[in-house]
């Protein structure tokens, strides 16, 4: 079993690439094409409508004997979120890179959000076939950008529209797909051809000394024998993917067919299998404990995707150790209670077959649950645990929703409601001061697809707002010593508690790259240095909670207070009247009207733009950059397209697309990356 995920940047191809597995391993006997809104995994209307991922998909198929998950991912900045939550579940990925554009920003982000959670990976380098492409260059891109050892195990046949095969370095073997530009015949394997024989040898030696510097096992043989042999090579580099040491890098054309069954190879011969991975770890009262895994084990699973259809509530489950059977009971770790399978499901996008049983490493649907979420831990009632579930990052776009009767008023809050249970990463709000309900996403299309995801399936009128950005506040220059006594006596048991504060603003240290941009550091620090006892340790507790309290509006415009630490220096306690309730309003209020008293700055959410533009319309995109308060942070030449890369406030790109269309002639594009907050100018 291989439980896999397709990682890419917009357009390098992963749809393609899962279309292309799902024809070779015989899933499918059509290839679908995302032009022309066939794929199997791009199912949604909006999808097909708009021809890019929007939602995680999941379909199995099997390859050599091998039964193969895969979850073709979102490559749009707006849906990272759908990334972030399939990585959690999948054991190896593989990442799609463009031949031409090498590595480009959102395949960095991807790539680093797999790093984190720890996924081994394996690289594609597609669209081979298309002009300018250069597996070197895009080979060097990914060194230098992603700073892995980046390991080639193929050499193109052929290239650009004369690319039709590659050479198995390992096996010094040649894969051709001579049956016309759309590769429908297959692959035929045969000899290295001899006007590449010269360089399939000279970069098979390259490879060897590359995994001789990173693999003790193979160094021993190039050192006795002077060279790797095949499966010495095979055995380097499965533990070299499965520890990150390094990268087997493939190329192909999934377009052309040509290259997916080699890749297919290379996936169940390097990534691992869910025995390989370590047992996953989660809490039960407080205490770390692991589960194998192993079919015989007490079960435990992770809910990471809920999708409400109109047959019913699918929950897709990653099983971590243990056996569901369907009409079993399970218990819903978060919520507190017990659940019932009413069925279990082999999903294949849309389509659905029942099984009776899950096992330990498997990827399926279940119907019958009701309270679990994204996020949710589900494990055998007399066995309980608790997973980490995956994080989910901050709104930065809010619009104001309304319905367009008020006899629908209700209608749009269920399916609000409802939008929010499939997608966390969504925030329903209601504003105090106008009354409003307030969607927040993490981008202006991210919230697009979700109005318009109401307005098909709910065949509702929905009015939308203008968008606006999440704003932040930070302290700039705190206060010192700031003492606040709460006293309030109404007959009965009183309230005391007196606090002492420290407010400072929080250092920014090389980790918090992606968190901070322009000196400002993002969280919350607390501290205690109470000596002698004076504010017992559950009361400093309930300070820090009041702390946190304080966070959500700052002194400025009510906007959530962050980049900053709060130190407890002292403090007093009564010996009736104190309780954890008197300290968590202590604190609270302490630190609201410290923040009154400190020099406090406004934060505005800002990303970094890759513009593709022709080198005629570069004055034009700068002028335009600058207009709307960008920073230049690079300009390049690529394929007789200027590459521009800036960071600019978020606030000032809604509607640059349209813009930037005009400026170019409809030939530019553009990509963005968060990259935290930034003070804002005033306004």
């Amino acid at each position: 079993m291989r439980n896999l995920g397709i990682l890419a940047h917009v357009d390098a191809g992963k749809t393609t690439v899962t279309e292309r597995i799902l024809y070779a391993t015989g899933t499918t006997h059509k290839r679908g094409e995302v032009h022309d809104g066939t794929t199997v995994t791009d199912f949604d209307p909006q999808e097909r409508d708009r021809g890019i991922t929007i939602f995680a998909a999941a379909v199995t198929c099997d390859w050599d004997g091998h039964r193969i998950n895969l979850i073709d991912t979102p490559g749009h900045v707006d849906f990272s979120d759908e990334v972030v939550r399939s990585l959690r579940v999948l054991d190896g990925a593989v990442a799609v890179f463009d031949a031409v554009a090498g590595v480009e920003p959102q395949s960095e982000s991807v790539w680093r959000q797999a790093d984190r959670f720890g996924v081994p990976r394996i690289a594609f380098v597609n669209k081979l076939d298309r002009a300018g492409a250069d597996l070197d260059s895009a080979v060097a891109s990914i060194r230098e950008r992603l700073h892995p050892a980046p390991l080639v195990v193929q050499l193109p046949i052929g290239s650009e529209d004369r690319f039709e095969g590659v050479v198995d370095l390992l096996r010094m073997r040649a894969w051709v797909w001579a049956d016309g530009r759309d590769g429908t015949g297959g692959a035929v394997e045969g000899p290295v051809p001899e006007a590449l024989r010269a360089e399939a040898e000279r970069r098979r030696r390259v490879l060897e000394e590359a995994v001789a510097e990173l693999h003790p096992g193979a160094l021993e043989e190039f050192c006795t024998r002077s060279t790797v042999s095949a499966d010495t090579l095979a055995g380097a580099l499965r533990d070299l993917t499965r520890t990150g040491d390094g990268v087997v890098v493939l190329c192909g054309s999934a377009y052309r067919n040509r290259g997916i069954e080699p890749l297919l190879d290379a996936v169940v011969a390097y990534l691992p299998s869910p025995l390989d991975v370590p047992a996953v770890r989660g809490t039960l009262d407080g205490a770390q404990q692991e589960r194998a895994a192993d079919p015989a084990a007490p079960f435990a699973a992770l809910a990471f995707k809920v999708n409400a259809t109109a047959t019913g509530r699918l929950t897709y489950l990653r099983v971590y150790s243990g056996t569901i059977r369907k009409g079993e009971a399970v218990w819903d770790a978060g919520a507190g209670r017990t659940e019932r399978v009413g069925r279990i499901l082999r999903v294949r996008a849309d389509r659905h077959a029942q099984v009776e049983l899950a096992v330990a490493g498997d990827i399926v649907a279940v119907v019958g649950l009701k309270s679990a979420r994204a996020g949710s831990t589900l494990c055998a009632p007399g066995a309980p645990l608790v997973l980490e579930p995956p994080a989910t990052a901050d709104p930065v776009v809010s619009v104001a929703v309304e319905a367009g009767a008020n006899a629908d008023t209700d209608r749009l809050v269920t399916a609000l409601a409802r939008l929010v249970e499939e997608d966390p990463s969504l925030v329903v709000r209601t504003d105090g001061e106008t009354g409003q309900t307030v969607l927040s996403g993490l981008g202006e299309l991210h919230l697009e697809v979700a109005v318009e995801k109401i307005r098909r399936a709910q065949g509702l009128d929905v009015r939308v707002g203008r968008p606006r950005v999440a704003y932040r506040e930070t302290v700039v220059r705190g206060v010192a010593g700031l003492v606040h006594r709460h006293v309030k006596q109404d007959g009965g048991a009183g309230q005391f508690a007196q606090v002492v504060l420290d407010v400072e603003p929080l250092e920014v240290t090389d980790g918090d790259v992606g968190d901070q941009i322009g000196g400002s550091a993002t969280g919350f620090e607390f501290r205690s240095a109470v000596v002698g006892g004076r504010v017992p340790q559950e009361y400093v507790r309930a300070v820090e909670a009041g702390c946190r309290d304080a966070l959500g509006e700052g002194p400025l415009g009510g906007h959530p207070v962050t980049g900053l630490r709060v130190v407890l220096r002292d403090g007093a306690t009564h010996v009736k009247d104190s309780s954890e309730t008197a300290f968590r309003t202590a604190g609270r209020n302490a630190l609201r009207e410290a923040l009154r008293a400190s020099a406090m700055a406004l934060l505005e959410p800002v990303v970094e733009v890759t513009v593709t533009a022709p080198e005629e319309a570069v004055g034009a995109v700068l002028g335009d950059l600058a207009a709307r308060r960008g920073r230049v942070t690079g300009s390049t030449a690529r394929a007789g397209a200027a590459v521009v890369t800036a960071t600019v406030p978020l606030a000032e790109l809604f509607g640059y697309a349209t813009r930037l269309r005009s400026r170019t002639q409809g030939r530019g594009v553009f990509t963005t990356r968060p990259m935290g907050y930034a003070p804002a100018l005033a306004q």
